[in-house]
Parts: C-alpha cells; structure tokens; sequence
C-alpha cells in the first residue's frame, strides 16, 4: 500500500469508513466516554496553557467539539489518545462526559505521524517539540530525512535547521519553549563559538529586542576566527558500547541533518552518511568541513 505524505493532511492518514465504538455519531464517528480515554505516547507536544484550555472549554459548552478526536484500541480494554489531547482535556473540563471520537486500529508509527500532523497544522508545536518530534521520526521510526522532508510537508532545510536546535542548552531551549526568543535567533546562538557569547547574546536578544539579522551579525562577528578543536577538553569521549554508539548516531543526525549509521565491526567499523541529491551532498560536506 502506497504511504501517504503528512503534508496532505489528516483526511490522507485517517481513512473515511464507519468506526466502532459505544455509540454512533454518524458516518465514520462514534461517541466514547472521556474516563475510557487514556493520554497518548506519541504527543510531541509538552506544554499547554491552562488559559488556552479553559478558552477551548468556554467554546465547547456553546458550540460542541467541532472535530472529532483519533483514537485507537487498548489490548486492556478502553482506548488511547493519537490526536485532540486540547480537546480532551478541555472536553473534561468543560464536564463532558463523552466526546466524537474516529477509532483507527494504527501501529505506533502511524499514531506518531498522525499526532504530528495534526500539530504542525493546527501550528501548536513549539520549535523543540517540534525538533523533538523529527527526531523521534528519524531515530525511534527510522526514517530517512528525505522520507521525512516528504511527510511532513516541508524541505529538508527545513527539517535540517529544526533539528540543529536540539543542539543548544537546555536554559535556551527553555527560552525557545516559552517564546522569549524565535527559532530564527536560536539559529543565530548555534553560531556563537564561545559560552560566554552565547550568554551575552541571549540577553541582548531577551532583553534588548534585537533581531535576528543582528543576532547573527553579532555571533559571526564574535565567532569569525575561532575553530572546532579536533582533541582536547572538547573532544569526544571514545567509543564503547552500544548505548553510546546510539547516543554517537543521533548527534550525527542533529548536526548533519541526514541520516547517519555507526557501522563497528571487529577491528574498526564506519560511518553511513546518506544524501539525496549532489546540492545536499554538498551541503553536508561543507558541515562537515566546517
């Protein structure tokens, strides 16, 4: 069966058809008490606004859950939440005893890729869980970036760029997630060198307001002349075992943006680095080299 892209949508990853639950509610839904609905593992998103939530809930109470939530069967009995936790939890706190669900029996790809689409649609994800989710993609589910760029509708610039932000503190990170600085400024912060610009930049970003045209004129500015040192303090730590082999791997696919494979084998081993075209053959050479 041929996979459909996650930039077309959620019509193209939840098939029409008549759902099974404890009461009809039309063509394809059924209505499902919110006690039998458990929260959902694939939910890159991490923080909701009580504020928003309660917003959502007022609107329930006068106009009803205008889309359905997605869900999937339990082998314990019950069901799993893939997509609508604002709905759910909003739908509780409004006092709804059941809610207009669309049961679809997925495996845990699909009920990430589904959970993922519709919160880059509804444009709820923050830049992290958003770079988050891509690399659960990448990694957990084995995608290739190309794959990737593909499903989820976007370039693999785009992807690549998201997924370098996994590379910065977690105090910015912290930053990025209560939106004191955009994703635009904590591309510029990944080009400070030092720690000490990096802070000292940050803080004219948070709170001096400078854009992000002049972050980054102030992070090459400070960073022009310094190189990455090969050893040293910096340097990292040897290979051993399989868990850091992993942990090696997914630094790869952060700073690479590509797909990358730790090939050990008795007396040594390689590197796999996949590319997809001459133009991101090129680029991730020129991230290499520096």
């Amino acid at each position: 069966m041929a996979r459909k892209a996650l930039g077309r949508g959620l019509d193209a990853l939840i098939p029409s058809g008549a759902g099974e639950g404890e009461e009809a509610a039309g063509e394809g839904l059924v209505y499902l008490e919110t006690e039998k609905i458990a929260g959902s593992p694939f939910q890159p998103r991490k923080n909701f606004k009580a504020a928003a939530i309660k917003e959502l809930a007022d609107s329930i109470k006068e106009q009803g859950i205008l889309q359905p939530l997605v869900v999937r069967p339990r082998s314990r009995g019950g069901y799993e939440l893939i997509a609508g936790e604002r709905r759910l939890r909003a739908a509780k706190l409004a006092g709804l005893a059941r809610v207009p669900a669309i049961i679809r029996d997925v495996d845990d790809k699909s009920g990430l890729e589904i959970s993922l689409v519709e919160n880059l649609q509804r444009e709820e994800l923050d830049p992290v869980e958003e770079a988050e989710a891509f690399r659960r993609l990448l990694t957990e589910f084995e995608y290739t970036q190309e794959e990737l760029s593909r499903r989820v509708g976007k370039d693999r610039a785009t992807v690549a760029n998201a997924l370098r932000l996994l590379n910065l503190p977690e105090t910015i990170k912290d930053d990025l997630r209560a939106g004191r600085i955009t994703a635009g400024h904590a591309r510029a912060l990944l080009m400070a060198g030092a720690e000490s610009l990096r802070r000292s930049l940050r803080d004219a970003i948070v709170k001096d307001g400078i854009s992000v045209r002049e972050a980054e004129r102030r992070a090459q500015a400070g960073s022009g002349k310094k190189k990455k040192k090969a050893s040293g303090a910096g340097a990292a730590a040897p290979v051993s075992g399989g868990v850091h082999i992993k942990q090696m791997e997914e630094r790869l696919i952060r700073e690479l943006g590509t797909k990358a494979k730790i090939v050990r084998g008795t007396k040594g081993g390689r590197i796999e680095i996949q590319f997809y075209s001459a133009e991101d053959l090129d680029r991730i050479y020129r991230r290499i080299i520096g």
